[in-house]
């Protein structure tokens, strides 16, 4: 009977609708109109509807929680992210400041290197040509230092005086352009040793990357200098540059080469070790000659 009393009001039929839709439990069946008799108008029903709609979500509000829980995490990863972008564009500054001060160093040397030079060494003012022009100059100066020290030798020699004990390059020709040979001869000190008795002469080769600096000293053979180059292009080792002192009966040789693709020679010694071989050969068909 009270569901059919509460069936004539509208209003009430709104409300207990709404109550059992959401949690349909027997307190609800029992109500009575006298326990709804304090809400009345639209205040009741939404006095009534908030309740229900807390209860109809049950277990919502853990849900809308664990949302804005979420929402926090995330907006805490955009601030990191932020943070992150930040040290990002703080190292791209720090780097450009890097770059830039490099390259005013390197413009202020290379213009200092440039002045050192003769005109003639720098047809350009960009880099490559003064960096090609100073190593132009530098095998220059090399190749002038040397003939000057074979003059000086056989200045001394006509003169007749003896060599002085502690100036090592009177007793051994040539011997302070070599630094570390791999094969030397017998007219140097007992600090450069040969690990070979057959050594035919002082070789010294360095290598970076694939650019190598020979020096080589020997005795001077026939057509030597043409052999020498005939094999170095067997090696796939193309010359750069070349200078050539010679002091009776000595020659010395001092090469710059490139390393081409088809080169089997991987290291400073197996190039000396090259180098030597030719050299034997060159001076057993002169012998044979």
């Amino acid at each position: 009977m009270g569901l059919e009393a509460l069936s004539t009001n509208e209003h009430f039929n709104f409300i207990i609708y709404d109550t059992f839709s959401a949690t349909p439990t027997p307190t609800t069946a029992a109500l009575k109109p006298r326990d709804l008799g304090g809400f009345g108008g639209s205040d009741s029903g939404s006095s009534m509807a908030r309740p229900a709609g807390t209860e109809s979500a049950g277990g919502g509000g853990h849900g809308r929680r664990s949302a804005a829980a979420q929402g926090r995490k995330k907006r805490r990863r955009r601030a990191k992210v932020c943070k992150n972008k930040e040290e990002a564009e703080t190292q791209r500054m720090t780097h450009i400041v890097v770059e830039r001060n490099r390259r005013k160093l390197m413009n202020e040397h290379l213009a200092v290197l440039q002045s050192l030079m003769p005109e003639s060494y720098v047809q350009r003012g960009d880099q490559a040509s003064i960096v090609g022009g100073a190593i132009e100059y530098v095998k220059e100066l090399e190749h002038l230092l040397q003939s000057l020290e074979a003059q000086k030798l056989l200045v001394l020699q006509q003169g007749g005086q003896p060599p002085l004990p502690t100036t090592r390059f009177l007793t051994a020709p040539f011997a302070q352009f070599f630094a570390y040979p791999q094969y030397t001869w017998s007219q140097f000190s007992n600090e450069y040793n040969s690990k070979s008795k057959e050594a035919m002469a002082d070789i010294e080769v360095t290598l970076i990357e694939t650019h190598v600096n020979l020096r080589i000293l020997s005795r001077k053979n026939f057509r030597q200098l043409s052999k020498l180059v005939t094999g170095f292009q067997t090696l796939w080792l193309t010359i750069l540059h070349l200078n050539v002192t010679t002091l009776d009966p000595l020659v010395l040789y001092s090469i710059s080469a490139k390393v081409e693709e088809g080169c089997q020679l991987t290291s400073a010694d197996e190039i000396a070790g090259a180098v030597h071989h030719m050299l034997r050969i060159i001076e057993e068909e002169a012998t044979l000659c």
